[in-house]
C-alpha cells in the first residue's frame, strides 16, 4: 500500500470499535468484568431508591400531622424506612468500593495485554508497513491512543453505564409518582439532549482530528531527534522550527476547538438543568395550589381509577429526582468526548492490529545436522556447526535433508516497490558456495533491493530465487533469515551492555563466543578499553561510541551468529581507512568458506570478489571479476579509473 493509500484509509471512530473493545475486555476478564457491571447496577439502582423512601417518610409525617399523632406513635412507621434506606446506602458504598478496586485491576491488566498483543503483532508485520508509516505515529499509538482507551475503559464507560441505569431507574420512579411532572421534565431533557448532540458532535469531530494531529506531531519530533546532527550541520534549525510550528499550530487548533466544545457543553447542560429545576418547582406549586389530580403508576395501581390531588410528599421528592435526573444527563453528556476519543484511539490501535501479517507459506526448516560415514545427513538436537534443510514432502509423507551450502541463485527476477515503477528487471545472479559476490552501481541502481529479496523482506514479482536448489518461498522465513548474517549500513544498537548487543546475533552464545567474535573482527581492542569493557551499558543507539565502533559491534554480532551466508551492505562505509584495514582482516576470516554478498561504494572493498556485478537502473550491465572487467574497459573500468562517479 502506498503512502497516499495509507492516508486515505484512515481509521474512524464507530460503535463497532466500542463493541470490539467490550468484547476483548470481557474475553480477557470473563468473571471480573461481569462482577463490575453488577456492582455498577447495584450502586446505580440504589441511587434511585432514596426518593421512594423520602416520599414514604414525608407521606407518613403528613399523615401523622393530620391525625395529630405523636412521634412515638409515628416512629414505628418512619424509623424502619430510614434504617432500610441507610442499609441501601451501605450496600451502594460497598458496591462502589468493589467496583473501583476491580476496575483499576481490569483497566491496567487490559492495557497490559493490549500492548503485548500490539507488540507481538508489530513483530509480525512486513517491512513494507514500517516503510510507509512514520515511526513517531506508531509510537503515538502506544502512548496517546492507549491513554485515550484507558480513559474510556476506566472512567467513561463505567460512568456512562452508571448514568444510564440511574436515568432509567429514576424515570420509572418518576412515572410511578406523577405522569404530569414527568412529561414536563422530559420536555426539558429533550432540549438538553438536542444541545448535547449538537455540541458533542462538533467536539467529537475535533477530538478525532486531535488524535491524528498528535500522531503527526510526535512523528515529526522523533524525525528531528534522529536527524539532529544533520539539522545542525546544514543550519536547518530555523526551517525545522517553522515546520514544527505549522504542525504544532494545527494540533493546537484542533485541540482548542475540541476542548472549547467540551468545556462549553458542561455549563450549558448544567444551566439548562437548573432552569428546568426552577420550572419544575413552579409547575409543582401550580399543580399543588390548583388541586390538579395527580396521575401516576401508583394511583393507577392502587386507587382503582380514583386520582388524588398533588401533595408535598409527591412534589418534594420529585424535585430531588428531577435534579438527579438532569445531573446524570449532564454527566452522561460529559462522557461523550472521552468515549469518542477512546473510540478514535481504539480505531487507530485496531487499524495496526488488523494489518495483514507478513505472509509465510514456508515449510522447509533449518535444523542442526550430522553426516555419518556413508554421507547420510541426519537431524540432531546438538549444535554441530553443520546445518541442513529439512524438507517434508506432503505427497508421500517422506522427509529429505539437504545440506546448507550457501548456493544462492536469482533467475530472471523482476521487482517493484510500487506497481508500475520497476526497480529490478530481468536480474540473474548465481552465487556458488564460498563465493564472494559484489554489487556495484549508483544509488538507486537496486543493489540493496537484491539483498532484501534474498532474505524475503520483500517478495519478487516474477522470476525465481533458489537457495541450495530450494525455492525460497518454500523456506520458512525465520529459518531463511537465521541462515543469513546481515551487516547494514545503518547500525542499530539496543539499550543494554556491549555483550548483550553482540549476543543479539545468537542468544545462546556464551561470553567466550561473543569475545571471540569481537576479536575476529578487531573489535576486542576498543571494547576492552571501554570503562566497563564488555559490560559497558549502551543507550541511544550507542551514542557514546563512534560510528566506526558501532559498526564493528554490528559486524561482531553477525560473526557470533556464524551463518553460512553473509550480506555486507556498506558494512565498512562508516569506518576510516586505518580501521577498515583492521576490520577487513577480520571480515576476510569471517567470510572464509561462506557465500558473501557485498555492497560497497569503495571499489577497494570489492576488488578481491569472485564476481563483480555492475547495476544500472535495475539491470545488470556487466559481470566478472576485477581483472576481467578492467580488461573490458566498460563502466566498471570507468568507475575504477575515476572517469565516472558512482552517483
Amino acid at each position: 500500500m502506498s503512502k497516499k493509500q495509507s492516508m486515505m484509509k484512515r481509521p474512524k471512530a464507530s460503535p463497532r470499535v466500542l463493541a470490539r473493545v467490550l468484547k476483548m475486555l470481557f474475553g480477557y476478564y470473563p468473571v471480573l468484568a461481569p462482577v463490575i457491571v453488577v456492582c455498577i447496577l447495584i450502586s446505580a439502582v440504589t441511587a434511585a431508591l432514596p426518593a421512594v423512601f423520602m416520599q414514604k417518610v414525608i407521606a407518613a409525617i403528613e399523615q401523622a400531622q393530620l391525625s395529630g399523632a405523636t412521634w412515638s406513635e409515628a416512629s414505628g412507621e418512619i424509623v424502619p424506612k430510614v434504617i432500610l434506606l441507610a442499609s441501601f446506602y451501605i450496600v451502594s458504598w460497598i458496591a462502589i468500593v468493589l467496583q473501583t478496586q476491580l476496575m483499576a485491576i481490569i483497566t491496567q491488566g487490559f492495557l497490559c495485554k493490549l500492548r503485548r498483543t500490539m507488540f507481538d503483532k508489530m513483530q509480525n508485520l512486513p517491512i513494507r508497513y514500517f516503510d510507509t508509516h512514520k515511526h513517531g505515529d506508531i509510537m503515538s499509538r502506544y502512548t496517546n491512543d492507549i491513554d485515550a482507551l484507558r480513559e474510556l475503559i476506566s472512567q467513561a464507560m463505567p460512568s456512562l453505564l452508571n448514568s444510564i441505569v440511574i436515568l432509567v431507574s429514576v424515570l420509572f420512579v418518576m412515572l410511578y409518582f406523577s405522569l404530569w411532572m414527568t412529561l414536563v421534565l422530559l420536555v426539558g431533557v429533550f432540549a438538553m439532549v438536542t444541545v448535547s448532540k449538537k455540541i458533542g458532535g462538533g467536539s467529537a469531530k475535533y477530538f478525532i482530528r486531535q488524535q491524528r494531529a498528535m500522531g503527526k506531531t510526535e512523528g515529526y519530533v522523533q524525525e528531528m531527534m534522529n536527524g539532529q546532527k544533520v539539522v545542525k550541520v546544514f543550519c536547518h534549525e530555523e526551517a525545522a522550527m517553522r515546520d514544527f510550528e505549522e504542525i504544532n499550530e494545527a494540533l493546537f487548533k484542533d485541540s482548542a476547538r475540541a476542548h472549547a466544545y467540551a468545556n462549553t457543553l458542561g455549563p450549558i447542560i448544567g444551566n439548562i438543568g437548573n432552569i428546568l429545576y426552577v420550572i419544575m418547582a413552579v409547575v409543582g406549586g401550580v399543580f399543588l395550589l390548583s388541586r390538579i389530580p395527580n396521575v401516576g403508576l401508583s394511583t393507577l395501581l392502587h386507587r382503582g381509577g380514583g386520582f388524588a390531588a398533588f401533595s408535598i410528599s409527591i412534589i418534594v421528592p420529585f424535585l430531588n429526582m428531577a435534579k438527579q435526573f438532569t445531573g446524570n444527563v449532564n454527566q452522561a453528556s460529559q462522557q461523550i468526548n472521552a468515549v469518542v476519543m477512546g473510540m478514535a484511539g481504539g480505531a487507530r490501535l485496531f487499524e495496526m492490529m488488523d494489518e495483514a501479517p507478513e505472509a509465510d507459506e514456508g515449510y522447509v526448516t533449518l535444523v542442526n545436522a550430522k553426516i555419518d560415514d556413508k554421507g547420510n545427513i541426519t537431524e540432531t538436537t546438538e549444535r554441530t556447526g553443520l546445518w541442513a534443510w529439512r524438507h517434508p514432502h506432503q505427497a508421500d509423507g517422506t522427509v529429505t535433508y539437504t545440506r546448507l551450502c550457501g548456493d544462492v541463485r536469482l533467475t530472471e527476477v523482476d521487482f517493484a516497490y510500487e506497481e508500475g515503477k520497476p526497480v529490478l528487471r530481468d536480474v540473474s545472479v548465481y552465487a556458488e558456495p564460498g563465493q564472494k559476490v559484489a554489487f556495484v552501481g549508483a544509488t538507486g541502481a537496486g543493489k540493496t533491493t537484491i539483498t532484501n529479496l534474498i532474505n524475503r523482506f520483500y517478495d519478487i514479482a516474477d522470476g525465481k530465487i533458489r537457495y541450495d536448489g530450494i525455492n525460497i518461498n518454500k523456506i520458512k522465513k525465520s529459518d531463511l533469515r537465521r541462515s543469513l548474517g546481515i551487516v547494514l549500513q545503518d547500525t542499530n544498537l539496543f539499550t543494554g551492555s556491549v555483550m548483550d548487543n553482540i549476543r543479539y546475533g545468537r542468544l545462546d552464545a556464551t561470553d567466550e563466543e561473543c569475545r571471540a567474535a569481537a576479536a575476529l573482527v578487531g573489535a576486542d581492542d576498543f571494547i576492552s578499553r571501554l570503562p566497563q569493557g564488555y559490560d559497558t551499558e549502551l543507550s541511544g543507539n550507542g551514542a557514546n561510541l563512534s560510528q566506526g565502533q558501532r559498526q564493528m559491534i554490528a559486524i561482531a554480532r553477525a560473526a557470533v551468529a556464524d551463518p553460512p551466508v553473509m550480506i555486507m551492505d556498506e558494512a565498512t562505509s562508516s569506518i576510516d581507512t586505518r580501521t577498515e584495514a583492521i576490520v577487513q582482516r577480520g571480515m576476510d576470516k569471517l567470510m572464509e568458506g561462506r557465500t558473501v554478498f557485498v555492497i560497497a561504494h569503495r571499489l577497494s572493498t570489492v576488488m578481491n570478489s569472485d564476481v563483480i556485478m555492475v547495476l544500472d537502473h535495475g539491470k545488470i550491465i556487466e559481470r566478472g571479476n576485477h581483472d576481467k572487467l578492467i580488461a573490458e574497459k566498460g563502466v566498471y573500468y570507468q568507475l575504477y579509473t575515476g572517469a565516472f562517479e558512482l552517483e
